[in-house]
């Protein structure tokens, strides 16, 4: 595994016809690929926190395990914004693959119980050509307005669930995350949990670009939490709302959207090469690996935490787009359409890309985990915005119960993504705050996503070489 990761970037440099560095890359990328899928994984759920008004089999706390079932160390990571625990599958094995004795546990928020995959892994290419045109028939709002109550403290005590377990196994229990799990990984460990704090279950904190306050915006008051509110997503339904907009479902992603992504996802991972459904994803052309990258490639990403390093568009034409410039991305542009129109835009590698598209797609939905989180709850995110980094004089003191970080002692490893939305810097000035031992590094070259999915293993290497010091026998 360490020798094909190393490989990788040489590829580049050698002088083949870009056809042939493009068939070397892949052969390489697949045979990395198999071993990593030989690390074993499970999806376990067990009873998390109750929710008065959940209905019970809801009330739980999920995760998928990669490694041993008796490690000598567990590291519990939780996905970002919109994100479920197969946004983790790649690392997750990586660190098992390089390290046997851990065991990864990934995190799938309870949201991700109200996702149907069947139709989506048991679909032939036919039925998933439908459902990347029309969808699936998703949750309304009344069926699920029990989410109006899945804020971050029933985040953070399913999530707990899981970590005590852990710690059953083993005293070298680890927690971390990426983008918005890294906010929650910091506030794990200064929150109260019934007159514990967090930071007493751990033994220290990965954060995966992000970090506690990120996107959080201005500090709310009362009745902005209650009636509405805004951070830098946009406008938040209040408390008082939640009941009629208890997920997210926004231009940028949505249940019906969400269910779309992982049917051409799941297109893309059976037949990248052939032409993608028409009135799909894309208003021209494209082969299915084409139509399923193009709206997360940085370059043309809507969004800077919604982009990815993994090749680039072929026999496309294209123009910047201002409108994503609005709204945070940089140097963004649209595809107007083929170069040339008798071939549908497709999708290849390129010199310095992070994570291996074809190898991305396939990892996106497996009987395992989704990618994605179709019913992401909106009391999560508003809650997080009246936390933001402490609640101590708020109000929301005993509601949040989110305690200052002065006083953190654990040991933190900090990773940012060279193009992502958190820097090196940006991480020193949160720990300047704390008494914790800080280790930085950044993923060279990497957007935001390729944090948890690049090729190279070695961001699983840095997490490695950090935990080593800290686990004790």
């Amino acid at each position: 595994m360490r020798r094909a990761s190393l490989l990788l970037p040489l590829l580049g440099a050698l002088s083949f016809p870009v056809a042939a560095q493009d068939a070397a890359l892949d052969d390489l990328n697949a045979q990395v690929a198999t071993t990593l899928n030989r690390v074993p994984a499970a999806r376990i759920v067990r009873p998390g926190v109750t929710v008065p008004g959940t209905p019970a089999e809801l009330n739980a706390s999920v995760t998928v395990r990669y490694g041993p079932a008796k490690p000598a160390a567990v590291l519990l990571l939780m996905p970002g914004y919109l994100g479920g625990a197969g946004s983790f599958d790649r690392l997750a094995r990586q660190l098992v693959n390089v390290d046997p004795t851990l065991a990864v546990w990934t995190v799938d928020r309870r949201s991700n119980l109200l996702e149907d995959h069947a139709p989506l892994l048991g679909g032939n290419a036919a039925a998933l050509a439908k459902i990347v045109q029309g969808g699936l028939p998703t949750l309304s709002p009344d069926r699920v307005a029990f989410m109006k109550d899945w804020g971050l403290d029933t985040t953070l005590r399913d999530w707990r669930a899981a970590v005590l377990e852990a710690r059953t196994l083993t005293p070298n229990v680890f927690i971390g995350g990426h983008s918005m799990g890294g906010t929650l990984s910091g506030l794990y460990a200064t929150y109260d949990f019934s007159g514990t704090r967090g930071a007493r279950d751990v033994r220290g904190l990965i954060m995966l670009d992000g970090l506690p306050g990120l996107m959080s915006g201005k500090p709310l008051t009362k009745d902005q939490y209650e009636q509405s509110a805004m951070n830098p997503l946009g406008p938040l339904p209040g408390l008082n709302n939640l009941t009629r907009s208890p997920y997210v479902d926004a231009m940028y992603f949505g249940p019906g959207l969400a269910v779309r992504a992982a049917a051409q996802a799941r297109l893309a991972a059976l037949q990248p090469d052939a032409t993608a459904p028409t009135n799909g994803f894309t208003t021209f052309p494209a082969t299915n690996l084409a139509a399923a990258m193009t709206r997360l490639d940085q370059r043309y990403a809507m969004l800077p935490f919604l982009a990815i390093n993994a090749g680039h568009a072929t026999n496309a034409t294209d123009a910047p787009y201002l409108l994503n410039r609005v709204l945070g991305a940089k140097d963004t542009h649209w595809i107007t359409g083929a170069t040339d129109p008798a071939r549908p835009v497709g999708w290849g590698s390129q010199a310095g890309q992070v994570t291996d598209a074809r190898d991305f797609v396939r990892r996106y939905l497996t009987p395992q985990s989704d990618y994605a989180e179709w019913y992401f709850p909106n009391r999560l995110t508003l809650d997080l915005a009246a936390a933001r980094t402490d609640t101590t004089g708020t109000p929301f003191e005993k509601t949040l119960p989110v305690g200052s970080a002065r006083d953190l002692t654990l040991p933190v490893l900090g990773i940012a993504a060279e193009q992502g939305v958190v820097t090196e810097a940006q991480f020193r000035e949160y720990a300047a705050g704390t008494r914790a031992p800080l280790t930085t590094r950044t993923l060279k070259g990497a957007a935001h996503l390729d944090i948890t999915t690049a090729s190279s293993d070695q961001v699983a290497r840095w997490i490695l070489d950090w935990l080593r010091p800290l686990r004790r026998a």
